[in-house]
């Protein structure tokens, strides 16, 4: 059963399947006046949003798109960048939206691998996208150059193209036809590319209702359109009639001015986010009385920076934990738990989540394994990588299907979770386990370190041994002497340090991840290794 037209803004909820594309267009129905979207003060109406999404999704079909085929965005938030991904997603063609700080050799085999016919692009990307196209045979359209087709007040935008030669013809979408792909950050190899299909985009917003959602949201989003992160509160924001508003940049300063400005009542941010907002010296002077829900996700989320949102925030705060391929999602209602803010919550509702050894056998409850999920939300593959799709399986003796978190954790009393590390972050050191996080979470207690991060480097005498590589709250105030030889007089003998680097900052991706295999590269290159043995 399918249904085209919905006449409450949640009936979709208790139906089968409806794609985003129709659920916003159920929405322009009721609410065609009301504002979708708004990019550096532009803003759209969902009227203007839908006219512009048939002329491009027209264009496209005028130019033999279609299911099967695929169209690829590299570029800054903006109103174009939503028009074209919405257009693809109408007109059935998958939407690989690409990541922007991509070196031009990982953004060719994107582009390859995703085998795009087109990429959009727009001024900031222009250099990136032209060196990794010189070899590749695809059709290039730069946002900024062409006829203009809007205008709002004295603003204006341009877009792609003027004017298509016929009429859009409605495409009716299946299920199990491929919605987006989302690149990994290729900070550990190889970018893959994750499917995701329209059903599984179609239950992110289904689970949406329970922060709140379906109320119309206004939602601040700073996170980029590449990123999962993003695109769970995105949709649904449009999905149910709310208005998303998206910072091209991040700013912590300019964050609170739109969130004031308009009010706004949902978010979603990194971990690092909330830090720098948090951190402004004029945060108490704006009101933030209308948020609802907060969300935050991607990397560790420090208990006392929960608390101290918890304290200085209104809204609720909700701390999700999962992956793009999905799988395993636990929530943390931190508002609702307090006293669990060194948990990231409980499995989500239509979750199914076992802990395994190496060997694919469940441990005893309680105990540490790796993390596998069952859940609507799954994704179909890595594209083109069968090979790797089946390194991130697990199926259970009756045959269902997990997808693999490479996280490793356990479960409280209580059944909250309780993340330890990385499968692939944890340091065998002489045989033994050694968790990272273990080691961070002594590091952090040090009145100088502002952040931490520990990796594990090769070592003759113990296979690998932990640094730390630490920024301090002030310049030239501590020694990596003085941080090994404080940290070691507080953790177990086959826990210490090796060696500590005191630097500028830590190398994160967009949405805030600590890169470790830069920080492990950096230390080899420049011949650290020699000191890899002073583990005891």
């Amino acid at each position: 059963m399918r249904k085209s037209d919905l006449n409450s803004q949640s009936e979709f909820l208790e139906t089968t399947f409806i794609s985003i594309p129709d659920l916003i267009e159920s929405e322009t129905k009721r609410y065609g006046h009301r504002t979708a979207l708004i990019v550096d003060s532009v803003s759209l109406t969902f009227d203007a949003l839908k006219r512009f999404v048939d002329k491009t999704a027209a264009a496209l079909q005028c130019g033999g798109l279609g299911h099967g085929d695929c169209i690829a965005i590299c570029a800054q938030s903006s109103i174009e960048y939503v028009v074209t991904f919405l257009a693809g997603l109408r007109a059935g063609i998958v939407v690989a939206p690409l990541p922007t700080s991509a070196s031009p050799e990982a953004l060719k085999s994107m582009i390859v691998d995703s085998s795009a016919q087109i990429i959009f692009y727009d001024r900031t990307c222009m250099d990136l996208v032209q060196s990794a196209t010189l070899e590749i045979k695809i059709h290039k359209v730069l946002f900024e150059e062409k006829e203009s087709i809007l205008k709002e007040g004295h603003r204006y935008y341009r877009h792609w193209p003027a004017e298509p030669a016929r009429p859009f013809d409605k495409v009716n979408i299946e299920p199990d036809w491929p919605f987006n792909i989302i690149y990994s950050s290729g900070t550990t190899g190889t970018p893959k590319g994750i499917v995701q299909s329209h059903a599984m985009r179609w239950n992110y917003v289904r689970r949406a209702k329970a922060y709140g959602y379906h109320n119309s949201p206004t939602t601040l989003l700073s996170t980029p359109l590449y990123s999962n992160t993003t695109l769970v509160s995105f949709f649904p924001t449009l999905a149910y009639g709310g208005t998303a508003i998206l910072m091209p940049k991040f700013d912590a300063g300019k964050y609170l001015e739109l969130a004031q400005e308009y009010k706004v009542t949902h978010t979603m941010l990194v971990p690092v986010q909330y830090q720098r907002i948090m951190a402004c010296e004029n945060f108490s002077r704006f009101d933030l009385s209308r948020f609802q829900t907060k969300q935050c996700t991607s990397s560790p989320f420090k208990p006392e920076l929960k608390q101290k949102v918890l304290e200085k925030w209104p809204g609720g705060l909700f701390e999700a934990y999962g992956m793009t391929e999905g799988g395993a999602t636990f929530i943390l209602a931190a508002h609702e738990h307090p006293h669990k803010l060194h948990t990231v919550g409980l499995p989500a509702e239509g979750c199914e989540v076992r802990f395994i050894n190496d060997q694919g056998e469940e441990v005893l409850p309680g105990e540490a394994g790796e993390i596998v999920g069952h859940s609507p939300g799954m994704m179909d593959k890595y594209l083109n990588q069968p090979e790797k799709t089946a390194e991130v399986e697990y199926y259970d003796d009756s045959g269902k299907r997990f997808i693999r978190s490479g996280d490793i954790g356990r479960l409280d009393e209580d059944g909250f979770l309780i993340l330890l590390d990385r499968k692939k972050d944890m340091i065998i050191s002489g045989g033994f386990n050694i968790y990272p996080s273990d080691l961070e979470t002594v590091l952090i207690k040090h009145p100088q370190v502002k952040e931490v991060a520990v990796v594990g480097v090769p070592s003759e005498k113990w296979g690998e041994t932990p640094v730390a590589f630490v920024v301090p709250v002030k310049v030239a105030t501590i020694t990596p002497q003085n941080i090994v030889d404080w940290t070691n007089l507080r953790l177990g003998k086959m826990q210490r340090l090796a060696d500590a680097v005191i630097i500028d900052k830590l190398p994160r991706s967009v949405i805030g991840k600590v890169l470790k295999i830069e920080l492990r590269a950096t230390y080899l290159e420049y011949g650290h290794a020699s000191k890899n043995d002073q583990m005891v």
